[in-house]
């Protein structure tokens, strides 16, 4: 069952990153319509429910919420979270540099790395939390 959690951490975590991604793709495409507060709510409100990229990011927002919700039933939020947000950092970043030519200094990947570092040391070492069973990516570290 343990997988189960683990599968609902992956999905959900992709779900998240593109959810956030899909936002700002949303707001792009806002901006570029534009529609502005000068023309009246109405008008604001129309484009917004009328942008499909903005409400199906929305919409895996809230389904990511779901899936969290059931791996924190099977797995530690002090594991969890951290995979959670960091792995998802590092696709937006990744993803923003390529789709948005968002770009990040030298010092700033220097960063990201470092982030990443932090939370393969917290998922390694988190085989007593996770009651002698270790996580399916360390299970295959360890052994190889």
């Amino acid at each position: 069952m343990k997988h189960a959690y683990w599968m609902a951490l992956g999905a959900a975590l992709v779900m998240n990153a593109t959810a956030n991604l899909m936002m700002k793709f949303g707001m792009e495409r806002y901006k570029a319509s534009g529609v502005s507060l000068g023309q009246g709510a109405g008008a604001v409100v129309a484009a917004l429910a009328s942008n499909w990229v903005l409400l199906l990011g929305l919409g895996l927002f809230g389904a990511n919420v779901v899936l969290y919700t059931f791996a924190l039933k099977g797995l530690p939020i002090s594991v969890a979270y951290p995979i959670m947000v960091t792995l998802g950092f590092a696709i937006i970043v990744v993803v923003a540099g390529w789709r948005l030519q968002e770009r990040l200094s030298p010092v700033q990947w220097f960063g990201v790395a470092l982030i990443l570092g932090g939370v393969w040391l917290v998922g390694s070492r988190a085989t007593a939390q996770l009651g002698g069973q270790p996580p399916p990516a360390a299970a295959r570290s360890s052994t190889g």
